[in-house]
């Protein structure tokens, strides 16, 4: 009994080790040995030991190409390796006020299809839902996939998201507020769903590929018809008590000021979103543009368009100024349609939080533009999936080495 007890310990600690490899090869998507070590805490010739059994399984295989990171010295890089592509696939939903994108990923990271759909204003759940299931089903075809190859679908959606899995009430698709989107998109693909603010997927797109990369103490702007943020606290997502962190744009700038969608007055958005940049200069010139226009007339030199986006990074930056002194971040991403105004923005962002933050968390934070652009929070879907995807591999590795 103390022998097969001993075994039974044993195996136990090297499945947990197995998973703890998987687990970081699905979230890493292409690596080294060398790296799954530092990341795991597993000692190399562990490491080492894991991931021969899994290329004989199948499940894990050599990568040829760069993954970004770069060997020390002049010395032979190190050979990278990657979860077998064909094993299983993760799908992403990104919900916009006026646009809807859709994505599938293999295991090693690589987008193999991808598709985007112009929405009208303010469509309602039944229309975004109904259109998601269409293209998710078109992704799937274009690369040949079943549903089944499918570990999960991860969904944006631009607004609080509550733990219950609820859209708040300050989202910005009118009549979504209360509406269960995962159960639904999930009765719909006969898939997985799990649903997140389109803010804290962005966030986690540049933590994982992009701007943020390498830094634990994070925070993603999303800057466009909402204003929200995304944080990343020792390399995880924070949510909140129920799931609602990160709405900095219902900071309130001025409690006489005018009324804004989430029904408090004087928020953010209501001097630095979209809907309030167009209105000023509605209101001064007489003409209706769209904020694709705004922006395009500020990178020509229109001195009424750069002043209101300029306008919107220094009441931005008030609001991020305080967020420094409360939380301490060592890199903000700007994202968003408007973080393509550039410094336009982000110079006055950078003068409020000088001016406003403590000088110690002013000096700490680094504001930089994303890198991911309009696809960040597509990429955070499915980077959503890959992250909580490790368990399931490993839990399903006999018969995906075998498929």
């Amino acid at each position: 009994m103390e022998e097969r007890d001993l075994y039974g310990a044993v195996g136990s600690v090297r499945e947990s080790n197995t998973g703890r490899v998987i687990g970081t090869l699905t979230l890493l998507g292409v690596t080294s040995r060398a790296e799954l070590a530092r990341r795991t805490g597993l000692a190399r010739s562990t490491v080492s030991s894991i991931v021969a059994e899994l290329e004989s399984e199948g499940l894990v295989v050599p990568h040829e190409g760069k993954n970004g990171r770069t060997a020390s010295g002049s010395g032979r890089p190190p050979a990278l390796i990657a979860l077998n592509p064909s094993a299983r696939l993760a799908a992403g939903i990104d919900f916009g006020k006026r646009h809807l994108a859709v994505a599938v990923a293999d295991l090693s990271h690589t987008v193999l299809a991808e598709r985007r759909r112009e929405m009208p204003d303010d469509y309602a759940a039944e229309e975004g839902f109904a259109a998601a299931a269409e293209l998710t089903q078109r992704v799937l075809e274009e690369v040949g996939a079943d549903r089944d190859r499918v570990l999960g679908v991860g969904m944006g959606l631009p607004g609080p998201v509550h733990l219950r899995g609820t859209l708040g009430s300050a989202t910005i698709l009118p009549g979504w507020a209360g509406v269960r989107a995962a159960d639904e998109m999930s009765r719909r693909l006969g898939m997985p769903v799990q649903v997140e603010n389109d803010a804290n997927l962005g966030a986690l797109a540049e933590y994982l590929w992009g701007a943020g990369a390498g830094c634990d103490s994070l925070v993603y702007l999303k800057v466009a018809t909402g204003i929200g943020a995304g944080l990343v606290i020792g390399g995880r997502l924070y949510r909140g008590a129920g799931g609602t962190a990160g709405e900095i744009g219902h900071t309130i700038m001025d409690e006489t000021g005018n009324v804004c969608r989430c029904g408090n007055r004087g928020c953010l958005e209501t001097y630095a979103g979209t809907a309030a940049i167009v209105g000023l200069l509605q209101r001064s010139l007489g003409t209706d543009m769209e904020p694709e226009q705004v922006l395009e007339r500020a990178r020509d030199g229109d001195p009424a368009c750069r002043r209101v986006l300029a306008d919107a990074g220094r009441h931005i930056g008030v609001a991020v100024a305080n967020l420094c002194n409360l939380f301490n971040p060592a890199r903000i991403v700007v994202g968003g349609s408007i973080a393509q105004a550039g410094e336009i923005v982000l110079d006055p962002m950078h003068e409020s939080v000088r001016l406003r933050a403590i000088a110690s968390a002013a000096e700490d934070v680094q504001i930089v533009p994303g890198e991911l652009g309009e696809r960040a929070e597509l990429l955070g879907a499915v980077a959503l999936v890959l992250q909580q995807a490790g368990p399931r591999v490993a839990a399903g590795r006999e018969s995906m080495s075998t498929n």
